[in-house]
């Protein structure tokens, strides 16, 4: 699995919980980031690099826990490798609109993701079940990652406030803001913050756990076709950077309590 950053920890979480005997290979593209204030032909290219170097290591599925990868790039490469089970990530509009009850929802993600064709047509599929408030969240993502090295969280808490005012009023109140989807990894690590400004009554959505679940539909029907019994034992995770290890290293002790040591790559 890969992200631009620290961000897919997130979906690293949710995917060891329902899949805590597999082995996980997680790379933060971060000497590459940010992906989400990129151009649609770099976030392709570092996808399709990333997503080579994996199955180079023989991998039996590859989740981009990343939005703005799936966005650009999830097309592409299921064309350049149709065998293979390829999981992306998307905001999570369908739980959205199933939950709300006021039918006005916010959306927070990367403006890459905002503007790619696969979110306007998955924009454009709910449009008639709800309304929609969408924001860009330019420097949200990096913020999460530098307070994931230092715990430093007011800029994170700037940021929110100022991109949940921009969004409008949240109530529970009929023609108010009652749903807010996060549509980035990065932004469940500032769930906290955003709980803080909403209240309890407004829901927050990330897609943590649908991914984990589609990911273990699909790694046990290729294991349908293989030979030989599971472990029963703990599976392991490998944690690469192509930057520097510092902000994974201390992002995954921080959120996940995983020691082990961040490698760099370089591809």
């Amino acid at each position: 699995m890969f992200d631009s950053g620290i961000g897919g920890l997130s979906v690293l979480r949710a995917l060891r919980a329902e899949l805590p005997q597999e082995h996980f290979i997680y790379i933060a593209d971060s000497g590459h980031a940010p992906y989400g204030e990129r151009d649609e032909a770099h976030v392709l290219a570092r996808s399709r690099a990333i997503a080579r170097h994996l199955i180079g290591q023989d991998v039996k599925a590859l989740v981009m826990a990343c939005n703005t990868a799936t966005a650009a790039a999830i097309d592409c490469l299921r064309a350049d490798h149709p065998g293979l089970p390829l999981i992306g990530v998307e905001p999570a509009l369908k739980p959205a609109v199933a939950l709300s009850k006021t039918g006005r929802i916010g959306i927070m993600a990367t403006r890459s993701t905002l503007a790619s064709a696969r979110f306007r047509a998955l924009l454009a599929s709910q449009a008639a079940r709800a309304s929609f408030v969408v924001q860009a969240c330019d420097g949200l993502a990096d913020a999460i990652e530098r307070s994931a090295e230092t715990g430093d969280t007011t800029e994170t808490i700037a940021l929110c406030a100022g991109y949940i005012r921009a969004i409008g009023q949240f109530r529970t109140k009929q023609g108010k803001i009652d749903t807010l989807v996060l549509g980035c990894t990065h932004y469940p690590f500032a769930s906290v913050q955003l709980r803080d400004l909403l209240g309890p009554q407004v829901q927050i959505i990330d897609n943590g756990e649908a991914i984990a679940r589609q990911t273990r539909r699909l790694v046990a029907s290729a294991a349908a076709n293989e030979s030989g019994a599971s472990s029963a034992a703990e599976g392991s995770v490998s944690l690469f950077t192509t930057g520097q290890p510092q902000a994974l290293q201390a992002a995954a002790s921080r959120w996940l309590g995983l020691t082990a040591t961040v490698k760099t790559l370089y591809i």
